[in-house]
């Protein structure tokens, strides 16, 4: 079970957004994969894809419809994930977007798909073209929980989570989704993410939001230090908010709606560590005192993953020696290693080089056997930091993924 989490999210609907799932026999069993997602005329669209030079053919579709027009539609499978499929992955994945346009008398362009699942597999087009009708019937603006779970792949749960901000004196409502359990890593992961909200903004204003909160979350996690072809996370705005428009960055409503989706984007990133595939211990891992932020983040992603550590992690050991090899291995210029300490919760213990006066092997083993474990490593050279989570690699993450094509 995910650390931490519950099953069937509370989320709130998002005036302009209305959502449908259904089974069209894509998944290896039968259950809810494929989804819908409509927003409202006048909507505005953000979206952040992969990084991954094997990017899908629905990533590349999606990216070509954003620089023409704004979606109107999200079509969203799970247990394909149409990449390494050529030429015949991208025809296909077009061909689902033509009929899913003649459909809901859009133009091509307002589609964008998206899909995850088993790499190298021909998308199922005719089971998607015969579910498609019972999506367009089944539209809810309540179909957030629905969708959240039709989109899973070796998730254990639905992941997701609303928001309420004031602005003007209307209350401005942010739900988001997300999917994701493996092959995540920094630089965007194996997840899909679509987070909505019913603000009056300029598109450019949403997309720097998004970034940023990308930037601090769904760019901060790693299970196993895989990045996916597939991965997007997409912020949509449908302006049914009856209050001004938000333009700039540093007006309240802007610093609102940031604050807002900055939450929403956190918390879903880390649910998608604490759901990682067989994940016993959630840990967040805090760099201090480097001196630039990048070199925070050779520390943390050094400790994130390594297998070492990660396995010390489920089993509980407190083998600090593997984790200050992993700081050592970080690839910073000059680093005085007599300077560093090392902290897990708030009991140091390394520093000076050496192992804490106070530390004991009894108060190690009590702290890695918690679930829920934060560790910092005060670098003594500077003012800069980062924040990173991530979680253990046990023997269930294995099973998963030896028998993931099963």
């Amino acid at each position: 079970m995910a650390i931490g989490l519950t099953d069937n999210p509370q989320l709130l609907p998002v005036p302009g957004i209305m959502l449908a799932a259904c089974s069209a026999g894509i998944y290896n069993k039968q259950r809810p994969d494929l989804a819908l997602l409509a927003c409202d005329p006048g909507s505005v669209t953000a979206a952040v894809f992969t990084s991954n030079a094997f990017c899908a053919a629905p990533v590349i579709i999606a990216r070509d419809h954003l620089k023409k027009t704004q979606p109107r539609y999200l079509l969203i499978n799970a247990g394909n994930a149409n990449a390494g499929t050529g030429r015949q992955g991208i025809a296909d994945a077009s061909l689902v977007c033509r009929q899913l346009a003649r459909q809901a008398g859009c133009r091509v362009a307002e589609i964008l798909p998206f899909s995850t699942g088993v790499i190298g597999v021909p998308l199922p087009v005719n089971r998607i073209k015969r579910a498609l009708p019972r999506l367009m019937a089944g539209l809810s603006a309540k179909g957030w929980s629905e969708v959240a779970r039709a989109i899973m792949t070796t998730d254990t749960l639905a992941k997701g989570i609303s928001r309420q901000i004031i602005v003007s004196g209307q209350k401005i409502t942010v739900t988001g989704i997300v999917k994701g359990s493996g092959m995540i890593r920094p630089d965007m992961a194996t997840m899909l993410a679509f987070i909505a909200t019913d603000a009056l903004i300029k598109r450019p204003l949403l997309a720097a939001i998004l970034r940023e909160a990308v930037t601090s979350s769904f760019n901060c996690i790693s299970v196993d230090g895989d990045t996916s072809t597939n991965d997007a996370c997409v912020l949509i705005a449908t302006g049914k908010a009856h209050t001004g428009v938000i333009s700039r960055m540093r007006e309240a409503a802007a610093v609102k709606l940031r604050t807002a989706v900055m939450e929403i984007c956190a918390y879903l990133a880390q649910s998608v560590i604490r759901d990682g595939e067989g994940a016993t211990k959630f840990l967040t891992i805090e760099i201090t005192h480097g001196r630039t932020r990048r070199e925070c983040q050779k520390v943390a992603h050094a400790i994130a993953h390594s297998p070492l550590v990660k396995t010390a992690l489920s089993a509980s050991d407190p083998n600090w020696g593997r984790i200050i090899a992993a700081i050592g291995n970080a690839g910073l210029s000059g680093l005085k290693t007599d300077k560093i300490r090392l902290y897990l919760d708030n009991v140091c213990i390394f520093e000076k080089g050496m192992r804490a006066g106070n530390y004991t092997e009894t108060v190690g083993k009590a702290i890695f056997s918690k679930p829920e474990i934060k560790m910092r490593v005060d670098l003594g050279r500077g003012r800069a930091g980062y924040q990173f989570w991530t979680c253990d690699l046990s023997t269930e993450y294995v099973r998963i993924n030896a028998d993931y094509r099963s």
